[in-house]
Order: structure tokens, then sequence, then C-alpha cells
């Protein structure tokens, strides 16, 4: 019998998309050299952070980012020895973890570059650790961390300068708030973020690096690339605009999967599942599998989604409980217990994926794959063999 839910995670799938997604920075800037940042935050979109982080870095990602502080120690912990940038606030009781993390730090605030020279100085002086590598915000357009002014980034980007040799300047970042949806905005913030650029390199004593680019701008703008790109969705084969990953030339590497636990009939006038949502109107089967809104699935996808079982699709009826979904398989079913059953993925020449779920409750598959919650386990292979 297989297992009650599982995210299988096609670790090849991740490798072709970094693949895929090198070749388009480099046919964008030929001789540039754009480099790759993975983003693996929130364990990895759902996919795991360790494992798709290593996957990233086997095909050419030259830098991984998170969001927190402890994510970027877990991935320490696990064995990952490439830079790590954290993209997220830091607060003073997290900074000791980044810094034992050795993770490159996102600032705009004088005061926060005081705090991180004073806590890493005495182990950067000792030789116990390098000096923290800092990338300093403008907030161009997006409206949430970074400060607005140019003329404060800047005095930030003299105080990580100043702060030497306990500080080190890496870069100078923004974040595009439309590269899916209006490139004229993404335009606008990208003129802005230029003059500063400029700016913080004739400050700067060292080579930095300048980067903007998030999986939309790194597929469609490509005068976004920069020196770096910071992908996220895509390197796990998902489309950044919630629309089609292969019209992207994107393989999704996750498929969510469980199994058909029981299959009994139903009569005109039976229900299935709480609060009667589903009542039969004529003579069916109603198969149950063992997954629910526990494991991720959204409640909102009750009476609103497909199943994939033997190569066909089957309707999900009635509500969606915490362990378990109801599908109607028909007056004479061929479904059987311990049968596979598919919720993101593909079965025989049937495909659902996590953008088609998204579209259907109004959400983005962000949110469908980072959803999927922890008792799920991922089982990682690639192209079917499996990987320990």
């Amino acid at each position: 019998m297989p297992l009650r839910a599982v995210a299988e995670v096609n670790l090849a799938a991740i490798e072709r998309n970094v693949g895929l997604l090198r070749r388009r920075v480099a046919h964008h800037a030929p001789g540039h050299g754009a480099r790759l940042c993975a983003v693996v935050k929130a364990d990895g979109y759902g996919h795991g952070a360790a494992q798709t982080a290593r996957a990233a870095v086997q095909r050419g990602a030259e830098l991984l980012a998170v969001a927190t502080a402890s994510e970027a120690l877990e991935l320490r912990r696990a064995g990952l020895g490439a830079p790590i940038l954290i993209l997220g606030a830091v607060s003073p009781q997290e900074l000791p973890d980044a810094l034992e993390a050795r993770a490159e730090l996102v600032v705009w605030d004088q005061g926060f570059v005081h705090e991180i020279a004073e806590a890493s100085a005495d182990a950067t002086a000792a030789g116990e650790r390098a000096a923290p590598r800092l990338h300093v915000k403008l907030d161009t357009g997006l409206g949430r961390l970074g400060t607005r002014s140019v003329e404060q980034a800047l005095e930030v980007v003299r105080a990580v300068i100043n702060g030497a040799p306990a500080l080190e300047l890496a870069g100078v970042m923004t974040h595009l708030a439309t590269a899916d949806s209006d490139h004229g905005f993404a335009g606008k913030q990208l003129d802005a973020f230029t003059p500063f650029v400029a700016q913080a390199r004739a400050l700067a004593r060292t080579e930095i690096v300048a980067h903007a680019a998030n999986s939309a701008a790194t597929l469609l703008i490509s005068e976004s690339h920069l020196d770096l790109v910071r992908v996220g969705i895509a390197i796990y084969g998902a489309d950044p605009l919630n629309d089609d990953p292969s019209a992207q030339g994107l393989e999704p590497a996750l498929a969510l999967r469980s199994y058909v636990a029981a299959v009994k009939p139903i009569a005109p006038g039976e229900s299935a599942g709480y609060g009667r949502h589903f009542i039969a109107t004529q003579a069916s089967h109603i198969a149950t599998l063992p997954i629910g809104y526990g494991d991720g699935l959204p409640r909102a996808l009750a009476d609103n989604c497909d199943v994939l079982i033997g190569g066909r699709r089957y309707p999900l009826r009635g509500m969606i409980s915490m362990d378990n979904i109801t599908v109607e398989v028909g007056p004479e079913p061929v479904v059987q217990v311990g049968d596979t059953a598919t919720l993101i993925g593909t079965d025989g020449d049937q495909r659902q994926t996590a953008e088609d779920l998204a579209r259907r409750i109004g959400t983005i598959n962000y949110e469908v794959l980072c959803g999927i919650s922890r008792r799920v386990p991922r089982i990682y292979h690639r192209d079917g063999v499996r990987v320990e």
C-alpha cells in the first residue's frame, strides 16, 4: 500500500530548470555572465531546502538565498558550503545564528550595520570568521524592506565601508514589484536603481554586485539581470506568471500523491463529508483518499478540484477534512483500493499543476507549494531513480 500522502521531488528536474535559467541569462547577456542565486527559503518552497539547494549548486548556482537566520543555519548544518544570502529582516536576537551560518545580510539602516560590526568584530579580528558580507537595499517601489532614500542608502554604503575590516560591502540590491505583470513599472524601478548602483560603486573600495531580478524578471526582463539573478519559484519548475510552466520551458519538480483507501457505493440522497455539502443525485461510488488540509490541501478546493487516478480525472466531492477527501468515481468504478491518486503531477496523459489548483481558488502556485505540510514525506528521485 502506498504512503497516505507523499510529495515526490525530482531533483533532476530542478537541475534542468537551473540549467535552463543559466542559459537564459547567458543568452541575454553574452560575455557578461550574470550569476545565479537559487532561492531556497520556506523549505525550498515546500520541496526541501537542503536537497534542492544541493541540486541547484550541482547545476551551477553560485549563491543560495533564504529568508531567515534559522534557514541559513539549517543549510550550513546540512553541509552546504555555498555562500548564503539572508533576504529578510534579521533581529538582534537572530544575528548570532546568521553570523554562525556565515551568511551574507541585507541592510538598509546604519544602526543595524553598527550592530553587525560590534557582534562580529572579535571573531573577525581573531581570524575565526571572515567579515560579514552585506548587501545594501534600496526600495525602488516594492514598499517593504529597504530605504526609499538614495541618500540614506548611500550613507548605509559608507557605514559598511567604514566598518571594515569587521564588515565587507558585497553588493547593492532592489526588489521588483511587478515583473510578472507590469513591465513599465519594473522599468521605472530599474531606472531608479541604476544611478544608485553607479554611486555605490564609486564609493566602494572593492568590486560589488548589483542585483534586482526575481524569477519573472529573469525570464522576461533581460535588462534586469545585472550581475546576479535571484531565482526562486522557477527553479522548482513552477511558472512565476501562475500560468503554464511548459510555456516557459520549465519542468515541475514536485508531484503530490495519495492513494485510494476505500471505495463504496453512494445512493441518491446520501452524502459524503462534513456538512453534507455533497449529496448524491444518482447512484455512484465514492473513493476516500487519506489526505486533507492537514497535509496542505487547501480547504477552498472542496467541490472544486480533480484527482487523477488510473489516467482518468475524477471530481473531488464534498468538504475537504483534515485527513481525508472524497472523490466520485462513477456508477461502475474501475478504481480500486490501493490505486495511486495524484493531486499535483501527471498520471498517464493527464496532468494537474500547482498553477491549476491555484487558479481554482484565486491564489498563486507559491502558496499551494509552500502549503504542503511537514507531515507529508518528501521522497527524492532523479527521473524515477530513488535518491536517499
